[in-house]
């Protein structure tokens, strides 16, 4: 009789969860390869799923800590990783995990995962309330979200995701994933995205009011910024920060927008 394996008795992918396990030895290679765990480094995996990455990962590093939503996938998990003294699991929402907690000996954080298609872009920028902590990320995404993240300006793909996240991280595009790497395979292609947290690279007073700018003028995209700002800056103010008031969002630079947020009234 043939032995059953721990994935053939893995609970099946749900929906609700936006759960597409990765299981393609290749592309996890080619992941730990790019995140370079070290010995000593504390790792937290974001949805470990199935553990297909979360064991070599666990090999090389020594020490993990996994979050996990679904609590059927606890017991496979598990199985997979043996008795591994380093593996720590967290059975919890990573949207509302306190990552700050697994940071609290000083140790940068970095993180991994594959990130639900659906909670993508919100965890992301839940993350990055922790920066300070996070040394950085490596993440598996929507190819769509990887490009519009790391879109120059004047691109079709350039938008308010892009400038939001440059004003906190430098963003590279590392491979695309074929759907044929998941199961079940997702409809698009995914892509991995390494995500470095640092400062601004501009000049910039106020990081709120670098989003509200944004956001002002990503809402009305098909308008001049003198009529998208119109409720924030006026046409001169905004010719006054270097700024063309005639200019659409999708031309401007990061910087540019920081410029204009310097100029909003306090």
């Amino acid at each position: 009789m043939k032995r059953e394996t721990p994935a053939a008795r893995a609970p099946a992918a749900k929906k609700r969860f936006g759960q597409h396990f990765l299981h393609d030895p290749r592309v996890i290679e080619r992941i730990v390869r790019a995140v370079d765990p070290q010995p000593g480094e504390t790792l937290v995996e974001i949805g470990p799923g199935l553990g297909a990455l979360t064991r070599p990962l666990l090999e090389r590093a020594g020490r993990l800590h996994v979050i996990e939503i679904d609590r059927e996938l606890l017991p496979p998990l598990r199985e997979v990783c043996g008795d591994a003294p380093g593996l720590t699991i967290h059975a919890a929402d990573a949207l509302r995990f306190d990552f700050a907690r697994l940071a609290e000996d000083g140790s940068p954080l970095r993180l991994v995962g594959n990130l639900p298609y659906n909670i993508s872009t919100p965890l992301l920028f839940h993350v990055l309330e922790f920066a300070s902590r996070i040394r950085d990320m490596h993440f598996m995404l929507q190819k769509e979200v990887v490009e519009r993240i790391v879109a120059a300006p004047g691109a079709a793909a350039y938008g308010r995701l892009t400038a939001t996240l440059a004003a906190r991280a430098q963003a590279s595009a590392l491979f695309t994933v074929a759907p044929g790497a998941f199961r079940p395979p997702p409809q698009v292609e995914s892509a991995v995205l390494r995500l470095v947290p640092r400062p601004p690279p501009f000049p910039l007073a106020s990081l709120a009011a670098y989003d509200r700018i944004v956001t002002a003028a990503f809402a009305q995209r098909r308008k001049t910024l003198a009529n998208a700002l119109r409720g924030s800056l006026s046409a001169d103010a905004i010719a006054a920060a270097g700024v063309d008031p005639r200019a659409r969002a999708e031309t401007l630079a990061p910087a540019d927008f920081a410029r204009l947020a310097d100029a909003c009234p306090a």
